[in-house]
C-alpha cells in the first residue's frame, strides 16, 4: 500500500446525515434475487420525521418490480466527491414498504412534485405511468466523509 494513494475517512455526525438527506435528492437503490444484484438511480425524499421515501414508476414487466418482490434488505446510497476531491457517502439499508391507502393519498401530484425530481421518463407514454412510493424502513444507516 505505500504506492497507492488513500485519504482516511470518518463518520459523519447524525446532524450532517439528515442534513445531506435532506438536500440531496438522487441516489442509488440495489435490490438483490436469488443471489444477482441491480442497482438503479433513484429519487428520494426525506421528511422531518426520518422517513426515506422513494419513488418508482409501476410497469408490470419492469425488472425492478420484480426485483423489489424479491428484496429482504435494500440499500439506498447517496455520495459526492467535489472539485477538491472531498467525498462523502450515505448507505441506509432495510426493507422497503409500498405505500397504501392514506399513507399514499399524502403522496398526491402536489407532494409528489414537492417532493421529488422531475419524473425522468424513458419512451413511455406518459398517461399509462403508474407512480408508487415506498418507505424505506431504515434499519442501519452510515455516514462517512473524508477526513481533515
Amino acid at each position: 500500500m505505500d504506492r497507492i494513494e488513500y485519504v482516511y475517512t470518518v463518520g459523519m455526525k447524525d446532524e450532517e446525515v439528515e442534513g445531506y438527506l435532506e438536500s440531496v435528492d438522487t441516489g442509488v437503490l440495489a435490490l438483490a434475487s436469488a443471489g444477482d444484484a441491480y442497482a438503479i438511480p433513484v429519487a428520494h425524499h426525506y421528511d422531518d420525521e426520518g422517513s426515506i421515501y422513494i419513488r418508482l414508476s409501476a410497469d408490470k414487466s419492469s425488472t425492478k418490480l420484480s426485483y423489489l418482490e424479491d428484496t429482504d434488505t435494500a440499500c439506498l446510497t447517496l455520495y459526492d466527491v467535489d472539485e477538491s476531491g472531498d467525498s462523502w457517502s450515505i448507505i441506509a439499508t432495510g426493507p422497503l414498504r409500498k405505500l397504501s391507502g392514506d399513507e399514499r393519498e399524502t403522496f398526491d401530484a402536489t407532494a409528489v412534485n414537492e417532493s421529488f425530481l422531475q419524473l425522468r421518463v424513458f419512451d413511455e407514454d406518459i398517461e399509462a405511468i403508474d407512480l408508487e412510493i415506498y418507505e424505506l424502513e431504515i434499519e442501519t444507516l452510515t455516514g462517512r466523509k473524508t477526513g481533515n
